[in-house]
C-alpha cells in the first residue's frame, strides 16, 4: 500500500516507530507491535507499527521520525510503499562502543533495556541515551554501532537477547550494506521533530523553501518564480536557528552560514567580496540555503548606518538578492530579533517575500519543547510534563532546554559523592542508577528566569482567592473581567462581546487592591508584569513613553498577560493639572492611552491598575474602552473582617479563649492591613512573654507549647489603630456613587469628594 510521509509526534520520535493510518493499518491487518518494511526508490527501512493518531484515521497517511526518513531515502510529503516484514527475535547482538565512551563494567542490561523491541541491523547506527551528562550535552544521545546479530539480517532485540561488547570501537565497524538498510550510516543532526510548538510556523517555512526546491515545476506551470527568502523573527531563543537548520537536512540542501560580524572587514570592498562569494559557492552547490543570522548586524536601515562600510554591504545584499543575474536555486533565510532595524529595501516582494514570526510559545508548545528535551532522559516514574508546561509562562524552547540541562545537573550532584573524578571511566552500575526525580525540575525551576520576560518580569504571586479575606463582590467582578475570557472565550465569541480593556481597583489604603491583582494574576494562569509607576519615568525625552511602549510590547508577545500599574495616579495625573514636570506626565499619559485604545489591538492582554486617589486620574483613562471597569475596594464590614482574622490566624498556634467574632465586632474602621498588623502584634507579645519566661537551654523543647491567647489580641488592638476614619469612609462612598453612574461625568465632581 502507498502512504504519503509525515513527521512523527515529538514525544515518539527516535524509537524506530512507524505511526500508520488506522484504517490503513486495519486493511494491511496489521496491530501495534508488529513490523513494517517500508520501501522507496532511494532506499528500505524496518519499522515497528505505532497506532495511528485519531486525526490521521482515514488520510492514508504514516508517521516516521527524521532517521527513518534519512534510511527509506524520502521526505516529508513523499510516498513510500508499506508492507508486512517478519522480523526474527534476535539471539544476540554485538555493539561497538565509541571510543571517547569512558564506562566501565557490564552496561549490557541497559542496552537490552534501551534497545528491546526495536529492530536492528547489522552495521546500523543506534541512539542511545546512555552518556547521560558526560558527552558534552547533559541529555545527549549516545551513537553506538551493531557490529553482528544473530541470526543476520534485521532482528529484534528482546528480553532474552545475549548482548554484547565488540573490542573495536564504533568507528572502525564498516557501514550497513546497501543492500540491508541504505541510508542507516548517517544520523540527521536536527529533524522536524526536534522542534516542539512551531508545527505551524514550521509548515509556512516547508512551503516556502521545500516546494520549490522540490517541485520547481509547479511554479513553472503557474508562471511564477519561486519565493526567494523568508525573514524569520521573534523574541531570542524561539527555534529561529533550529527551524533553518532542520529545512536544511530535511530537504538536503547545502547549507551556508553567514555570521554578521565576520564578513566585516577593515579593507575597503572585502566586505561586498565576502558576501558575492558565499552567494557563489552556494549556487555552485545548489539546492543550497544562506542562513542570515542576526540580520539586522548586517543590513540595519541605511540612514540610522553610522559608516560607509555598512551602507554599502546593505547594497550589496540588495543587489545580490534582486540583483540582474539569476540566483538559481538559491533561497536565503534570515533570523532578527530586531526585525524593525532592518533596512526597508529588503522587506519587500522579491527579497524576503515572507515574514514569519517565530514567538513565545503557549502551553502546549511548551509541553512539546519539554518532550524533545527530556525524549533521552532517565525520567523518574509519575513525572507529569503537563504541570511543568502549565508553570512556565514567558519561557522559551532555549529556557526549556536550559530546564532539562539543570534538573540533570541536580540528578548528576546527588551521585557525584559516588564518582571517582580521579579515574577515566565511570562504573556502569552508577550509570544505570541515575534518575531525574521531580524535586530535580522544581528546584532547576526556581533558577530560571524566563528570557521573554526578563526585563519585566516577575513570579507569578502565590496567591490564591482564599488568601483574600471577605470582599466577595469584588471577587466575582475581577474573575468576570479577567477570568473569564480567557476560560471561556467561545462564550464572548457567541455573544460577539469583547473582553475589558482594564480594570481600576480604588479604595482607601490597605484594603487589599495589590492583593487582589496578585490573586487575579494567579488565578487566570497568565503572565505577570508588575509596573510601579514612578519607575518608568526618565530624566531623558521620550524615555519614560518608551518604557511604556515597551512594556504593552512584552506584554503583546507573552500574552495573556496581566500588566498591574501599582499607584497610577502618580504617571496618569488629569492633563493640565501640572505644570513643572516639563511635560513628561502628559505625553506618558497619551502614550497609556494609545496603547489601551490605539489603533493596535490588545489580545489577551488585561491591565490593572490600583489608586487611593482616583480623583487624580486623568479622566480618558476611566471611560469605557480603556480602565473600563472600576471596582471599590472597601473597607471591610464585621463579616469580611472576621473572614480576614481567619487567614491571618489559620497556622498560628491560638489558645482556646480566641474568639475571631468578638474581634472583629471590635475592629471598626480597620482594614486588611490593620487586621494582618493586629495579628502579628499578638504574636509578637506572645513570642515576648515565652521567651521572657525560659532559658535558652529549653527554649526548643517547650516551643510547641506557646499559644496566642486573647489577651495577647486586646494588647495589639490597643497598639494599631483603625487606619479608616468615619470622614475617610464617606468620601470614598461619595467618589462609589459617582463611579456607579453609566460614565464618569467630570474630574469636577470626583474632586468635591475629596474637598
Amino acid at each position: 500500500m502507498n502512504l504519503t510521509v509525515k513527521p512523527l509526534k515529538q514525544k515518539d520520535a527516535g524509537r524506530r516507530l512507524a505511526a500508520v493510518d488506522r484504517l490503513a493499518a486495519d486493511e494491511l491487518d496489521l496491530s501495534g507491535g508488529d513490523f513494517v518494511r517500508l520501501d522507496s526508490d532511494d532506499g528500505t527501512a524496518i519499522a515497528r507499527v505505532w497506532p495511528g493518531y485519531p486525526e490521521d484515521d482515514g488520510t492514508g497517511i504514516v508517521r516516521i521520525d527524521g532517521r527513518l526518513r534519512q534510511e527509506a531515502g524520502v521526505g516529508i510529503d513523499d510516498k513510500l510503499t508499506i508492507e508486512k516484514a517478519e522480523v526474527n527475535p534476535a539471539e544476540s547482538i554485538t555493539i561497538a562502543l565509541p571510543q571517547r565512551l569512558g564506562i566501565r563494567g557490564n552496561i549490557d542490561s541497559l542496552i537490552r533495556r534501551e534497545l528491546g523491541g526495536q529492530p536492528v541491523t547489522s552495521g546500523q547506527n543506534v541512539q542511545l541515551p546512555l552518556g547521560f551528562g558526560f558527552m558534552g550535552g547533559q541529555s545527549q544521545a549516545v551513537p553506538l554501532k551493531i557490529a553482528s546479530t544473530s541470526p543476520s539480517g534485521t532482528v529484534v532485540v528482546t528480553d532474552s537477547t545475549e548482548v554484547t561488547i565488540s573490542e573495536k570501537p564504533a568507528e572502525q565497524i564498516q557501514e550497513a550494506p546497501s543492500g540491508a538498510a541504505p541510508g542507516t550510516s548517517g544520523t540527521p543532526d536536527i529533524a522536524y521533530e526536534d522542534i516542539g510548538g512551531l508545527d505551524d510556523e514550521l509548515e509556512q517555512v516547508r512551503e516556502m523553501i521545500e516546494l520549490p526546491m522540490r517541485h520547481p515545476e509547479l511554479f513553472k506551470r503557474l508562471g511564477i518564480d519561486p519565493p526567494k527568502g523568508v525573514l524569520l523573527h521573534g523574541p531570542p531563543g524561539t527555534g529561529k536557528t533550529l527551524i533553518a537548520k532542520a529545512v536544511a537536512n530535511e530537504i538536503d540542501a547545502s547549507f551556508h552560514t553567514v555570521s554578521g560580524p565576520e564578513i566585516m572587514s577593515k579593507y575597503y570592498g572585502e566586505s561586498e567580496e565576502q558576501l558575492r562569494d558565499i552567494f557563489e559557492e552556494a549556487s555552485e552547490e545548489a539546492p543550497a540555503i544562506i542562513f542570515m543570522d542576526e540580520l539586522d548586524s548586517i543590513a540595519a536601515k541605511r540612514e540610522e548606518a553610522g559608516g560607509d562600510v555598512e551602507r554599502r554591504v546593505v547594497a550589496q545584499l540588495l543587489s545580490l538578492m534582486d540583483g540582474l543575474e539569476e540566483r538559481g536555486e538559491v533561497v536565503v533565510i534570515g533570523a532578527t530579533n530586531r526585525v524593525d532595524a532592518i533596512d526597508p529595501a529588503l522587506r519587500r516582494g522579491g527579497r524576503f517575500d515572507r515574514e514569519i514570526e517565530i514567538g513565545v510559545p503557549d502551553r502546549d508548545g511548551r509541553k512539546e519543547i519539554l518532550q524533545v528535551h527530556t525524549r533521552n532522559m532517565p525520567l523518574a516514574e509519575g513525572i507529569d510534563l503537563d504541570v511543568y508546561a502549565e508553570n512556565t509562562h514567558g519561557f522559551v524552547g532555549a529556557d526549556l532546554e536550559n530546564l532539562a540541562k539543570e534538573a540533570a545537573m541536580h540528578a548528576l550532584r546527588r551521585i557525584r559523592p559516588r564518582l571517582d573524578l580521579e579515574s577515566d571511566e565511570i562504573d556502569a552500575d552508577i550509570l544505570e542508577s541515575i534518575e531525574v526525580l521531580e524535586s530535580d525540575l522544581k528546584s532547576a525551576l526556581k533558577g530560571i528566569e524566563p528570557s521573554a520576560l526578563r526585563e519585566v518580569f516577575v513570579e507569578v504571586p502565590d496567591v490564591s482567592w482564599e488568601d483574600v479575606g471577605g470582599l466577595e463582590d469584588t471577587k466575582e467582578r475581577l474573575r468576570e473581567t479577567i477570568q473569564w475570557p480567557l476560560e471561556y472565550p467561545e462564550v464572548f465569541e457567541e455573544l460577539d462581546m469583547a473582553a475589558a480593556k482594564g480594570v481600576m481597583l480604588y479604595g482607601p489604603p490597605g484594603t487589599g487592591k495589590t492583593l487582589l491583582a496578585k490573586a487575579v494574576a494567579n488565578e487566570a494562569e497568565s503572565n505577570f508584569i508588575s509596573i510601579k509607576g514612578p519607575e518608568l519615568l526618565n530624566k531623558f525625552v521620550g524615555e519614560s513613553e518608551k518604557g511604556v511602549r515597551e512594556v504593552f510590547s512584552k506584554a503583546r508577545e507573552n500574552a495573556p498577560t496581566v500588566v498591574f500599574f501599582d499607584e497610577i495616579d502618580s504617571i496618569a495625573a488629569e492633563r493640565g493639572s501640572q505644570s513643572t514636570d516639563s511635560g513628561v506626565g502628559e505625553r506618558m499619559v497619551s502614550q497609556l492611552l494609545t496603547e489601551l485604545d490605539g489603533l493596535e489591538s490588545l489580545e489577551d492582554v488585561v491591565v490593572i491598575a490600583t489608586s487611593n486617589r482616583p480623583d487624580l486620574i486623568d479622566s480618558a483613562l476611566l471611560r469605557p474602552g480603556r480602565l473600563d471597569r472600576h471596582v471599590h475596594v472597601p473597607v471591610p464590614d464585621e463579616d469580611a473582617r472576621r473572614k480576614i482574622f481567619e487567614v491571618h490566624t489559620d497556622e498560628k498556634p491560638l489558645a482556646d479563649d480566641v474568639d475571631l467574632g468578638k474581634l472583629a465586632r471590635q475592629t471598626e474602621g480597620y482594614v486588611g492591613a490593620d487586621i494582618e498588623a493586629v495579628c502579628r502584634e499578638a504574636s509578637m507579645a506572645a513570642s515576648r512573654e515565652f521567651i521572657g519566661s525560659v532559658s535558652r537551654e529549653e527554649v526548643a523543647e517547650s516551643v510547641g507549647n506557646v499559644r496566642v491567647t486573647m489577651a495577647h489580641f486586646e494588647d495589639a488592638l490597643d497598639q494599631v489603630q483603625a487606619s479608616v476614619t468615619p470622614e475617610t469612609r464617606e468620601r470614598y462612598e461619595e467618589i462609589e456613587r459617582r463611579f456607579g453612574k453609566s460614565e464618569i461625568d467630570t474630574e469636577d465632581d470626583l474632586g468635591t469628594a475629596f474637598q
